[in-house]
């Protein structure tokens, strides 16, 4: 019997952190638009840290330092997705270009 209710349990509790997981994310604004996105890392840059040293201090640990990353999330929000759009958009023109390119090149061969 507990064959069988040990992947029950296993299913439950992932499902269980995942919804837990989106809840948070959901809830601190991290799905939201890229300001409070920006706003979200800010107060994690300022949370994680002091966290972080407490628990170093009580286990009796010491971590190098982190290293000093500048990054803007408004400035990089859907980069990809733009980069994306602005390829689709220019893949007609390009189609052409290379079919003609093509054309030309069969036309010389046969020549």
């Amino acid at each position: 019997m507990a064959a069988k209710i040990l992947p029950v349990v296993k299913l439950v509790t992932k499902v269980t952190v995942a919804g837990g997981a989106l809840y948070v994310a959901y809830d601190t604004g991290l799905l939201g638009g890229s300001q409070e996105g920006s706003e979200v890392l800010g107060k994690a840059k300022a949370a994680i840290p002091p966290a972080v040293d407490e628990w170093m201090k009580y286990f009796g640990l010491e971590l190098p330092a982190p290293p000093k990353i500048e990054f803007s999330p408004t400035e990089t929000w859907n980069s990809g997705v733009q980069k994306s759009i602005a390829t689709l958009s220019v893949a007609p023109t390009r189609v052409c270009e290379f079919t003609n390119q093509g054309i030309q090149y069969v036309k010389n061969l046969s020549k």
